[in-house]
């Protein structure tokens, strides 16, 4: 598309813009992927290579900025990707490249962005930058499992049905009454599910405006509702809360409990306990100003429409 551009300009213009100006235009149009060390652990595992040349942290997250200023300021549209020495290792073996090269390692930036969790560079500060990347691939390994999980289900031996897409079906369903019940405004929304080996953790941060049915277009939207899927498909105890703001008015904070693979409204007293309640000490926490506690409002009974 560039080079069409370019050409029209030179037959209309009568002049022909330099090489190095064309390269630069290109260079412009052409996206560009920075690969993050984020913590002192990772860092110090790519120090054992030789043509790694930092020896300092703290330095290289202020080269790394500086570098994405540079791009930013040229125009040029850059999304930073979590850089894990160990997966990096493991794609230079199945390759057949060497490791300590920064062509390998710029091979597995462009692959990790095409594929992983990356956050689009828009001036924020490094410090800033880093917790959103990290969450964003704690995010994407969590969906990544729990779709694992949902695969391996299989068919039901009763009916046929795939047992994974029907609990994503059920999750989908549930997720959307939750919001048209909730009405319009900013809705916060956090679902949690144990599994035999890991804690699923799904957040959902959404707006509806007073006009139209709810509707999921997000990523994160799908994160979530794969994760509550899976609590569904595996019957495990779970839950989900909802924090609903609106201008002028308190928060609204609801929940419901995950049980037999159905979602059960909590009392307006289990959601004010649930939420102010330590997690981790189970000790008291003092309850937010302005925010009502509310019990969970029914969802139906009803089941989403089957696949044709």
């Amino acid at each position: 598309m560039a080079r069409t551009r370019n050409t029209k300009h030179i037959t209309t213009s009568g002049s022909s813009p330099s090489g190095t100006s064309m390269r630069r235009t290109l260079r412009r149009e052409a996206p560009s992927t920075v690969g993050l060390l984020a913590d002192e652990q990772d860092f110090a595992a790519m120090q054992r290579y030789r043509t790694f040349t930092f020896d300092d942290h703290t330095v290289y997250l202020r080269q790394v900025e500086g570098l994405l200023k540079t791009l930013a300021a040229q125009g040029m549209h850059t999304t930073v990707a979590l850089f894990d020495p160990e997966e990096y290792a493991e794609f230079c073996s199945e390759s057949g490249i060497a490791p300590d090269a920064p062509a390998s390692r710029s091979r597995f930036t462009a692959e990790i962005a095409s594929a992983g969790a990356t956050v689009a560079y828009t001036g924020q500060a490094i410090d800033s930058l880093i917790p959103l990347l990290v969450g964003r691939a704690v995010r994407r390994a969590t969906w990544e499992y729990a779709t694992m999980l949902l695969a391996e289900l299989g068919e039901c031996a009763d009916c046929g049905q795939d047992i994974g897409r029907a609990a994503f079906d059920r999750a989908s369903h549930l997720l959307l009454r939750m919001l048209e019940a909730a009405g319009p405004g900013t809705h916060h929304l956090v679902c949690s599910t144990p599994t035999e080996n890991e804690h699923l953790l799904a957040v959902l941060h959404t707006e509806r405006d007073t006009a139209g049915p709810a509707r999921l277009e997000s990523a994160e939207g799908t994160e979530f509702v794969t994760v509550l899927a899976v609590g569904i498909a595996l019957e495990k105890p779970g839950g989900v809360v909802l924090r609903t703001s609106r201008a002028g008015t308190d928060d609204r904070v609801h929940g419901w409990r995950l049980v037999g693979g159905s979602l059960t409204p909590l009392t307006a007293g289990e959601v004010f306990s649930a939420y102010c309640t330590d997690a981790d000490t189970g000790e008291p926490v003092a309850p937010e100003s302005r925010v009502e506690y509310c019990a969970g409002f029914d969802l139906g009974a009803d089941e989403p429409e089957p696949h044709r």
